[in-house]
């Protein structure tokens, strides 16, 4: 007889199988688990990785906009326009310092900006230096053109100089001068003499020199005749001349028709009881010149 009892029933299955199934669910699982957090600390660390090169771009663009601002302080222009647009773009760009980038579009967003800042900042740059060169030339020009209108007024003082040296040679070139004068006192007889109680009048007589770069035509020669004691002999207190803007009085005049060559003439002073012992001087005068001088002396006996 056999027995049974050990023999399982037809269609229950086998007690063994489901520890292995399980075990193999729990395998899988595990290594679910493990791989979902390999890829967790993975992407961390990627998002760390990813959260530092944020942060170095957005620190390098903030030095960059730094040096940008830096560069719109040193530039200077004496262009009022320029100077404005200049004074925007630096607003422009310390706005743009307190970005916030979160991302990778708004950080590359900021780069294209910051390109086109760039590219306008090199534009001003080359403007200025383009007018810093123009004012350069200017200031040379300028610098060349002072100089020349010194030379040119330095040229016009010597010419000026020049001028007055020859005009002044001209003028005393042109002084028409008393040559081989002579002072005779005569008596009522026209016989000469020298005593006092004698004198009938003064003659004095002198040839003018010939000068051809003299104005000819009608002249007036004026004679002085000073006594020992300073006083002009004179017929009149209104006989009167110029002489280098002073009126000075005279004690006769003539009237001569020069013509560029030697005439001799003679001037009379009449004896109306002014002559003194002593020595006299006498000063002969033509176109606002002295043209010569003479002395004579009285004695009383």
């Amino acid at each position: 007889m056999t027995d049974t009892s050990s023999i399982p029933p037809v269609g229950q299955p086998k007690k063994k199988n489901a520890p292995i199934a399980m075990i193999f669910t729990t395998i899988i699982l595990a290594a679910g688990l493990i791989f979902l957090v390999v890829m967790y600390f993975d992407q961390k660390n990627k998002m760390i990785e990813m959260e530092s090169v944020l942060t170095q771009e957005k620190d390098s663009l903030a030095n960059e906009l730094r040096l940008m601002v830096h560069g719109y302080d040193t530039l200077r222009t004496d262009n009022d326009t320029l100077m404005a647009n200049l004074q925007r773009e630096r607003k422009r760009i310390v706005q743009l310092l307190s970005f916030n980038a979160s991302n990778v579009q708004l950080i590359r967003k900021y780069k294209s900006e910051i390109t086109t800042m760039r590219d306008i900042m090199k534009s001003y740059i080359v403007q200025i230096d383009s007018l810093n060169t123009r004012n350069k030339e200017l200031v040379a020009e300028n610098t060349g053109i002072k100089e020349q209108i010194s030379q040119v007024q330095n040229t016009n003082v010597e010419l000026t100089k020049a001028k007055e040296e020859l005009t002044s040679k001209v003028s005393v070139a042109s002084v028409i001068q008393a040559k081989e004068i002579t002072a005779v006192t005569l008596n009522r007889k026209n016989k000469e003499t020298t005593r006092l109680s004698l004198i009938d009048k003064l003659r004095i007589c002198f040839t003018l020199r010939e000068n051809p770069i003299a104005m000819p035509g009608e002249k007036e020669v004026f004679m002085r005749v000073i006594r020992p004691d300073s006083l002009v002999i004179t017929a009149s207190p209104d006989n009167l001349f110029d002489y280098h803007g002073d009126k000075l009085v005279y004690s006769e005049s003539r009237l001569v028709d020069y013509m560029n060559q030697d005439i001799e003439m003679c001037i009379f002073l009449n004896n109306t009881g002014d002559f003194i012992v002593g020595t006299y001087s006498v000063g002969l005068y033509l176109d606002d010149n002295i043209i010569g001088r003479t002395t004579f002396t009285l004695a009383k006996r």
